[in-house]
């Protein structure tokens, strides 16, 4: 009577990348235990009332020990009877990821156990850097190869004696035609250079050092096996990184796409809701950026009594698309459809709000060249509709812009707006090192919790207006819709 453990590889840090399996999985775990290498988007995929359990390791840094891990598995297993545990391991469990040690032990202990592969970082790295780990003519064989298995010093043979009954040959690994792949092993690279050209290896064989592969951060050095050390040392390169050496590498001057995408190298926080974030977030994403979805606010529908009282107005007025959800969700709710709304005028606020109606199926007779709630009201206020049969449709946050704009107006509050109080550690650390953050509306700047960063990219003059006020350096939109923010983040960073 215990909990199934998934060893999910999580591929090597764009959540893009994750597999179908491993997402359905994270959406219903209990618990997940994750790696540090494991990135923020994909912990953002987890089910939100998860317990999560942090035992990253760093370079010469074990948070948790190995053999602990194993047995933190078996416990979460035997403390939740059906329970649906996730290990989430960066790249791929059975690649130098020790998942068969942490499957021994669950056998030893009769946990019932799944493996879901992960994109391996030795083959999906290289094709982020335009490097293929084979090219007809070039090379018809690849080795992965661990360069971290112990500490690699003064050894007495070609043959380096290793843990678990593992070594490294690098005799054959010098006369090896093939496209070498060393993970893990920057620290020891020098050394492992050095044995391969004593060996026999060309020491102007091509070679690349690429940092954080599929992130927004990766870096790509090139170097010969000669230079390997000194490379190194100079342009600093540090973990994680793997090292591919090989004619391969020459390919990777022409073939480079990741490094040309305009958003590459840029870390942003979206504040929207999850449900509403997904069309910003794949845009964004496409352009190259890491994207951290960190909703500032929730929202819930409010019960409105009296729906028959719809007869007595002509004209509904929307001022978000929350307002918009809440409304049709009650409705149906209430036994009603459509159909209620036939003969009245339909206003919105703006662009985005517009497209949101015309979901529901109704198309909008005003919607004000300024989208704000000035902009509506001044509209409503000058167009020939009787003001006593209007209906302002509002979230309990919105402020008295429109009704001191249209005063024989009536206003239902069809949702209300709570705070997210608190980030969770990782998410919070997440936020912490990006280069800026996404404001949809004013709510989510005034709950914004996330400290840095202090850039801001703002949709509409009363969002920018929030956010300056809490010392945020703004970009703004030219229009209130999110094809023209994602112009306006590119044109920024591409300037």
């Amino acid at each position: 009577m215990s909990g199934k453990v998934y060893l999910i590889g999580a591929g090597p840090g764009d959540p893009g990348l994750l597999t179908l399996r491993g997402k359905e999985i994270l959406e219903r775990a209990d618990v997940v235990v994750y790696d540090r290498l494991v990135s923020p988007a994909i912990l953002g995929m987890c089910n939100p009332c998860a317990k999560m359990v942090d035992v990253g390791k760093m370079p010469a840094h074990h948070k948790v020990k190995q053999s602990e891990i194993n047995k933190l598995l078996v416990q979460l297993a035997t403390e939740n009877p059906s329970g649906v545990i996730a290990r989430l391991k960066g790249g791929d469990p059975f690649v130098f990821g020790r998942g068969g040690e942490e499957a021994l032990e669950l056998v030893a202990a009769g946990v019932e156990f799944e493996v879901v592969p992960g994109v391996t970082s030795a083959i999906s790295v290289p094709a982020y850097a335009g490097i293929p780990v084979s090219h007809r003519g070039i090379a018809t064989s690849f080795h992965i190869i661990t360069g971290h298995e112990r500490e690699l010093s003064a050894p007495t043979s070609s043959v380096i004696p290793a843990k678990a009954g593992i070594s490294l040959d690098f005799d054959a690994l010098a006369q090896c035609p093939g496209t070498l792949i060393f993970l893990m092993g920057v620290a020891n690279m020098e050394f492992i250079a050095k044995r391969l050209m004593e060996c026999g290896k060309d020491p102007q064989t091509p070679l690349a050092f690429i940092e954080k592969g599929t992130t927004p951060y990766q870096r790509t050095v090139m170097a010969t096996l000669a230079t390997a050390g000194e490379t190194i040392a100079r342009e600093n390169v540090t973990a994680p990184a793997i090292t591919i050496m090989g004619g391969v590498v020459e390919l990777g001057k022409t073939l480079a796409w990741k490094k040309n995408l305009p958003l590459s190298g840029r870390r942003l926080v979206v504040t929207r809701a999850a449900k509403q974030s997904s069309g910003i977030t794949a845009r964004l994403t496409a352009l190259g950026a890491e994207i951290i979805e960190t909703p500032m606010i929730e929202t819930r529908p409010v019960d409105v009594k009296g729906w028959l009282d719809l007869a007595n107005f002509d004209t509904l007025a929307f001022t978000s698309t929350n307002g918009v959800e809440s409304f049709f969700d009650q409705l149906f709710a209430a036994g009603y459809d459509v159909r209620v709304l036939a003969g009245k005028k339909v206003a919105s606020v703006g662009k985005i709000t517009e497209k949101k109606l015309l979901e529901y199926g109704i198309r909008c007779d005003y919607v004000p060249e300024d989208h704000t709630g000035e902009g509506l009201g001044k509209l409503l206020a000058s167009s020939p509709v009787d003001q006593a049969r209007i209906l302002l449709l509002q979230g309990n946050l919105a402020d008295d812009t429109l009704l001191k704009l249209l005063p024989k107006a009536h206003r239902w509050v069809v949702y209300e707006t709570l705070p997210v109080l608190k980030l969770p550690e990782w998410k919070r650390e997440a936020v912490a090192l990006a280069d800026a953050v996404v404001f949809a509306s004013t709510s989510a700047v005034e709950n914004f919790c996330g400290g840095s960063p202090r850039l801001a990219f703002c949709i509409g003059r009363m969002t920018e207006s929030a956010a300056r006020k809490h010392g945020f350096e703004t970009v703004t939109s030219d229009e209130t819709t999110m094809d023209s923010l994602v112009k306006k983040i590119v044109e920024y960073y591409g300037a």
